[in-house]
């Protein structure tokens, strides 16, 4: 393989940075930048984003009210309002709700709508499936067949009109995570749409994964399982570094693992001349620390793990472009962080990861674009 440069422009007071990265296509540049801020001022994890009539959607998902943390007595908050930001403009509209608070679906952009599927609240997880477009007249909300089970936490991602949901967590309480593998081809008519239950991966039931496709087949990446000891009733995250792919009509395999887990990493993964990249996530490294380090917790992984097709192998692929302020224990959202649990989305040429959490109980309402070009 032939090492080429790698270049991370940085913008929006963000600084330039550069590493190598192996491509046979040749050189490739992603420029970052900042959309405007989500109108709250702490931000969300778990939101679907999608793209509808052009715009940028993003909503739902639960946050801890700024000021908050869950080891002070904080109580986690689910939201239900959606944002849409236009090609054009420097500032989001809250454009209407969903039919709940409720946060940690899959969703997916197909065609004009955004494809929302299972989600949950503090109470229970749920399986209503929902496309959602945004008109001039505001939100329509039409209704998709209900997953096969409650689901939330899975991963997902589109090959053509099928969209493949991969693991999750069916309730809050749960103690294990799921092996589940389904499908749903959108590309039929409305009364002729059915969930199809497919084989799953040959490895561990997961949740928090990293889903993708390219050339055809679906991908699935990383994620955490759920353990529970003999002398403990309470399940401990078992971080994962393996991967795999699945043709239809042909199963799965198992691909390179990681170089290191990227648990909660945004999803879909970006594909691109060949490749997936899987942008931060946790490695579960700190995971055992969190009561420890609360608000001097330093925040995810950032770096870019590149999965070549070709060769079969992973790469480093560069550093999501973060920034530290002056007391970032207690003003976080005064910097620029590497996101967990949001929604990828490909917007007028660029990956958008809008919001998501930064530290564990802290959300950003910042919102990072990646512009990739040759």
């Amino acid at each position: 393989m032939n090492k080429i440069p790698f270049i991370i422009t940085i913008l929006t007071m963000l600084t330039t940075q550069a590493c190598h990265w192996s491509d046979d296509q040749g050189s490739i540049t992603i420029s970052w930048r900042q959309l405007p801020q989500i109108p709250d001022s702490a931000g969300f994890a778990g939101a679907f984003a999608g793209v509808s009539s052009g715009h940028l959607l993003v909503g739902g998902g639960s946050n801890f009210p700024e000021g908050t943390r869950p080891w002070s007595g904080g109580t986690k908050v689910w939201n239900d309002k959606v944002f849409a930001l236009a090609e054009s403009s420097q500032e989001w509209k809250e454009v209407g709700k969903l039919p709940r608070p409720m946060g940690y679906s899959v969703s997916l952009t197909w065609e004009n709508s955004v494809v929302i599927l299972g989600g949950a609240d503090q109470q229970q997880h749920y399986s209503d499936a929902y496309l959602l477009s945004y008109t001039e007249n505001g939100l329509v909300l039409d209704t998709l067949p209900s997953l096969p089970e409650p689901n939330a936490n899975a991963c997902g991602a589109l090959i053509g009109d099928v969209v493949y949901v991969a693991g999750g967590l069916d309730a809050p309480t749960a103690t294990a995570a799921k092996r589940t593998f389904w499908s749903l081809d959108l590309g039929k008519s409305a009364s002729e749409r059915r969930w199809e239950v497919l084989e799953p991966w040959p490895g561990e039931a997961r949740m928090l994964s990293v889903g993708g496709s390219l050339d055809g087949a679906f991908y699935l990446m990383s994620g955490v399982a759920l353990e529970t000891a003999t002398d403990n009733s309470l399940p401990q995250r078992k971080y994962l570094r393996d991967a795999f792919r699945y043709q239809p009509g042909k199963g799965w395999e198992q691909i390179a693992d990681l170089p290191h887990a990227a648990a909660a990493a945004p999803t879909p993964a970006y594909a691109s001349e060949g490749q997936l990249l899987v942008f931060g996530g946790d490695d579960g490294s700190l995971a055992g620390k969190n009561n420890e380090l609360k608000d001097k917790h330093p925040g995810f992984r950032t770096g870019i793990q590149a999965y070549h097709a070709g060769t079969k192998i992973w790469e480093n692929a560069g550093e999501i472009p973060t920034d530290k302020q002056p007391d970032p224990e207690n003003n976080p959202n005064a910097s620029t962080w590497a996101p967990v649990t949001t929604t990828s989305v490909i917007w007028s040429g660029e990956v958008v990861l809008p919001m998501g959490e930064v530290r564990p109980g802290v959300r950003t309402n910042r919102v990072l674009a990646a512009k990739p070009s040759k």
